[in-house]
């Protein structure tokens, strides 16, 4: 079994600036990482695609973010693939990302306020 190298996620749709966003990112490495074990593959390089409108303090979420960095060190070490956070402004209901792009989504609250799914 193949895994792609470098794994797109957008997690969170609505991440708001709290740090509830990064909590999902690491939840979401764990199952990752444990399904990688699982299947002797080697965990991939995360891009880590945050989402809120452009009025979002973003600047709050990139703070926390070297002590993200270094907690996930701590707890996986040297081994766990590179991660990459960055974040995409812009409204869940337009195009965010390239057809074919994204990997793995993951919304906490948005969904709620969608009023159909896109096809």
């Amino acid at each position: 079994m193949e895994l792609e190298q470098v794994l797109h996620m957008n997690s969170d749709l609505g991440c708001s600036s709290g740090p509830n966003t990064l909590t999902a990112v690491s939840t979401i490495f764990d199952i990752i990482e444990a399904s990688c074990q699982s299947l002797n593959i080697n965990t991939p390089t995360f891009q880590v695609f945050l989402n809120d409108l452009p009025g979002n303090d973003f600047n709050a979420v990139f703070q926390s973010l070297s002590s993200f960095y270094e907690k996930l060190k701590k707890e996986k070490g040297d081994k766990f693939g590179p991660c990459f956070i960055t974040a995409m402004p812009g409204s869940f209901y337009e195009r965010l990302f390239p057809d074919n792009s994204i990997h793995i989504v993951h919304s906490s609250y948005s969904l709620q306020w969608l009023s159909k799914s896109r096809s």
